[in-house]
């Protein structure tokens, strides 16, 4: 898994972090958070990532003393959850994604990570959350809801092609197409469609794409992404199974380009009243303009994932990253 990441980048951010860090190490008591449940795996088509991220998350959180316990809904009773003092939300997908959860853990009076219903359910919602940011004014592409009876000719000459066609309630880059050509677009519907109820359509962005990774109200340093197949995109096979995915930081912007992204994704994160932690998707098209993509309310935590690159330009280690979105719930 290629990363490019400058000494220069290191040095601007570990000073500040790891002051910080070293500050918190000593006052460090993992009894404040009493028994913690890091819930993780489900039943949705992102189970396998789950159970990846979740893995990590426990044995960090269970490394710096903390009560930490794998709790999985797809084998225990979720209101089995009482029984815990908060929750370290890993669930990615539908039902731990999707402001179910947050739902249940609201009724419970239960402490969790990240965003409560209303974030959760919009953010779940990709028509939604571009209904959305297109209201309060935040650039995002253009796209058209698909169903078995759409007119493939009207959307190909509203959106242009390539476009890409994606599952509305799916994360991860399930279910997703990229098409080429009018016949290739009923397919690509099908293969979403399987997916989820809901698919949609969207412009193609030619360009670079971006994501930025948004904790406590602060977006830190960007990422780049460049799969290795320049002409597809950045598909499940380049997040999770690849090793010739590079991830640049810094990510090729100028100072100011930067500073524009992080101040687009921070509003674009506090439209859809997002919380705690969080990752914002971007595109930047030939001509420099920028693009919303999707919101992830429960990012990915695997070896592969963006937060933990995000973090450690920012100066904080994966123990300390956990440590950290579990002491937002106190």
């Amino acid at each position: 898994m290629p990363i490019t990441m400058t000494d220069a980048v290191n040095s601007t951010f570990d000073t500040d972090f790891s002051d910080k860090a070293s500050g918190l190490a000593s006052d460090k008591d993992p009894s404040v958070f009493g028994k913690v449940a890091v819930v993780y795996g489900g039943s949705s088509n992102e189970r396998d990532v789950s159970l990846d991220s979740g893995n990590a998350v426990l044995k960090a959180l269970q490394s710096q003393g903390v009560e930490a316990n794998h709790f999985d809904p797809k084998h225990q009773d979720v209101t089995e959850l009482k029984n815990y003092d908060r929750v370290f939300n890993v669930l990615h997908g539908r039902g731990g994604e999707d402001g179910q959860l947050q739902g249940l853990l609201d009724w419970l009076q239960i402490p969790q990570t990240g965003s409560g219903v209303l974030a959760s359910a919009i953010g779940m919602d990709k028509v939604r959350t571009k209904q959305l940011w297109l209201g309060c004014g935040l650039s995002t592409a253009l796209f058209a809801v698909l169903t078995k009876d759409t007119d493939w000719q009207q959307v190909v000459s509203a959106l242009g092609l390539p476009l890409i066609v994606k599952p509305v309630h799916e994360g991860s880059s399930i279910g997703m197409s990229k098409v080429n050509t009018l016949d290739e677009l009923p397919k690509a519907f099908e293969l979403a469609s399987g997916c989820g109820d809901v698919v949609m359509a969207e412009k193609w962005i030619t360009g670079r794409e971006f994501t930025i990774v948004i904790i406590d109200d602060e977006a830190y340093p960007v990422i780049r992404l460049q799969p290795a197949d320049v002409s597809n995109f950045y598909d499940y096979e380049a997040k999770y199974n690849r090793n010739d995915t590079m991830y640049h930081i810094p990510c090729g912007l100028s100072e100011e380009e930067e500073t524009h992204l992080q101040a687009l994704s921070l509003a674009a994160f506090k439209a859809v009243d997002a919380k705690g932690w969080g990752r914002i998707d971007a595109m930047q098209d030939e001509n420099g303009n920028f693009w919303l993509l999707e919101i992830n309310t429960v990012p990915g935590m695997t070896s592969h994932s963006l937060v933990p690159m995000a973090a450690k330009a920012r100066g904080m280690d994966f123990e300390q990253l956990c440590w950290h979105i579990l002491a937002q719930t106190l």
